[in-house]
């Protein structure tokens, strides 16, 4: 049979899976001193010799492991990344996207896309931040994950917008502070305010005290639908807006609204998509079906957001470039007069 690059892309739940594997055995972890046996790992990770071996030729076909003898495994600069503390780590955005909650959503696209209503609540019986609240695991796993997303944009981030501009900056659902630690970091005497839910806020000092700018930010947990501190020069809302439908996405925007100064400005950092999609945007648009079973959300083209500014009484002032190597762009808005 012919290659096909589209049979290809419907055996990618394997080297998923595979991936996965890896970092729920912490296998990079055990072969972080250098090369091992299958049997020396099998014992570390309490795993069955045999077929931890098998694993481990998958992982060398993948390029995470190098496999330097016949049973000898040795780990490769890339498959550093996935242990938890690795600089450029993946670990949780591994674990959170090919754990059981977002495989069992995935798994239910089609009866999603029959019916538009959200896999994640059909399969959990509740919506992911209510679930996240009650399962202190997955909580733990998700916050990682998006510490690790928000690692990798920082730089350009810092690097295309001015924080220069603002005396305080509010970021809104800021988990641990990932990315509030760079932008201080950035900005020397620039002061910030980390906003969350009190679970996403509980490793909160440790990114901050790393960056030597814990003393320049104040944790305060709260409800992004009910109200958000007030009188920050600019509120940065990173992955938030994209997991709401436009109704709850507007009324976050709305409760940033009435926390702001009449100069403040709102600053959205998502994927922004073209109105006509090219293989560039596989990645926003991979997010955006994400979106469709996990949370009900969705990625928006520049026109869509727009339209859910307007909604929330704020103008959009600017967009930015890609902020490669991400697929994140920033909108920036202020309030309507």
């Amino acid at each position: 049979m012919a290659r096909s690059a589209l049979l290809d892309m419907a055996f990618g739940y394997m080297p998923a899976q595979i991936l996965y594997a890896a970092v729920e055995l912490r296998l990079a972890d055990a072969l972080a001193d250098g090369p091992r046996t299958a049997e020396e790992l099998a014992e570390e990770t309490r795993a069955h010799a045999p077929s931890l071996h098998r694993l481990l030729r998958a992982l060398t076909v993948l390029g995470a492991v190098r496999q330097v003898e016949p049973n000898r495994f040795a780990l490769t600069e890339e498959g550093e990344r996935l242990r938890p503390d690795a600089p450029g780590s993946i670990c949780g955005l591994v674990a959170l996207f090919c754990g059981p909650e977002v495989w069992r959503t995935w798994g239910d696209l089609v009866e999603t896309v029959r019916t538009g209503e959200y896999a994640w609540e059909r399969m959990t019986g509740m919506i992911p931040f209510e679930y996240f609240a009650r399962n202190p695991e997955a909580s733990a796993t998700f916050n990682r994950a998006m510490a690790e997303d928000a690692r990798n944009v920082a730089p350009a981030l810092v690097r295309t917008h001015d924080f220069g501009r603002y005396r305080t900056i509010a970021d809104i659902g800021g988990g641990n502070g990932t990315l509030m630690a760079a932008i201080l970091r950035a900005v020397p005497g620039l002061r910030g305010v980390l906003f969350d839910l009190p679970a996403a806020l509980e490793d909160a000092g440790r990114p901050l005290e790393e960056a030597g700018v814990a003393d320049r930010c104040e944790a305060v947990s709260g409800d992004f639908f009910a109200s958000v501190p007030e009188g920050a020069d600019a509120y940065v809302l990173k992955s938030v807006i994209h997991d709401w439908d436009d109704e709850k996405a507007a009324a976050i925007l709305r409760t940033c609204r009435a926390a702001m100064t009449p100069e403040a400005r709102v600053l959205i950092v998502e994927p922004v998509l073209p109105p006509l999609v090219t293989p560039e945007y596989r990645r926003a648009i991979m997010s955006d079906v994400n979106m469709l079973v996990a949370t009900g959300g969705r990625e928006r083209t520049e026109a869509e957001f727009r339209d859910l500014l307007a909604a929330a009484g704020l103008r959009q002032v600017s967009i930015s470039d890609l902020l490669e190597p991400t697929t994140y762009r920033i909108i920036e808005a202020a309030r309507r007069p």
